[in-house]
């Protein structure tokens, strides 16, 4: 979609890892515009970027897209500005239970959301991918094997579970998973499909932790003036 002006974004959770790299990367892009860095602390690499605690979100100016990285008990916050000014909702956080799962659910009756455990454009393509093969192949043993840092604590990881999802959207039953905590890899995930005689593997690897920032921002072009609705990151990537 075509935007004669900058899309103005909102940064929730600027203070993070992931807000600061938003904050990094949107400074070089001509086409966005952060109008607010939202958080608990001022984030560092705001610059100049106005900063607002986020006891004040009430205060922010106006904006396209929020996009919020930051804690699961920030989120009714973020999403209750949204839908009082008509804004998309892009989110990375995770850890929500359901209540929140379910407040993301029914703000896509009155605003664009879209949320996802990895923001990787190549995660983003792969599911789909992944979806088709497990559709193709119902027969076939699947397993999904995924490698991160030794640092990080969830085993299967987030992205390793929504690849699963794909494959049981794809054939109706899910995978077996494989978990790997070595060193200080970023993230790797293959699915595997296999029978006698014959192995399929789709692998994505990441090299790079501003893949998933810049996944983020991509998602916030995307959704920017879309209709309310639950949109997914992949369908979007495949709607050019």
């Amino acid at each position: 979609m075509t935007h004669p002006e900058p899309i103005r974004l909102l940064i929730h959770g600027a203070s993070g890892r992931m807000g600061h790299a938003l904050l990094r990367l949107a400074a070089h892009a001509s086409d966005l515009s952060v109008v607010a860095a939202v958080s608990r602390q001022p984030p560092d690499a705001s610059g100049d970027v106005p900063w607002f605690a986020s006891a004040a979100l009430a205060d922010v100016p106006a904006f396209d897209v929020a996009i919020d990285f930051s804690l699961p008990s920030g989120l009714p916050g973020i999403v209750g500005l949204c839908r009082s000014r008509g804004a998309a909702l892009v989110s990375g956080t995770t850890g929500l239970d359901d209540s929140q799962r379910a407040l993301l659910a029914d703000a896509g009756n009155e605003i664009a959301v879209l949320w996802a455990a990895n923001f990787s454009l190549g995660i983003a393509v792969l599911s789909e991918l992944v979806r088709q093969a497990a559709a193709a192949l119902p027969g076939w043993d699947c397993d999904v094997i995924e490698a991160h840092h030794t640092r990080k604590r969830d085993a299967p990881s987030g992205t390793a579970l929504a690849l699963g999802a794909a494959v049981a959207a794809g054939r109706g039953s899910d995978p077996h998973y494989c978990a790997i905590r070595a060193g200080d890899i970023v993230g790797e995930h293959t699915v595997m499909l296999t029978a006698a005689g014959e192995r399929l593997e789709l692998i994505h690897r990441a090299s790079n932790r501003d893949v998933f920032a810049l996944g983020a921002l991509e998602a916030a072009r995307r959704l920017a003036g879309r209709g309310a609705g639950n949109h997914d990151l992949a369908a979007l990537l495949f709607a050019r």
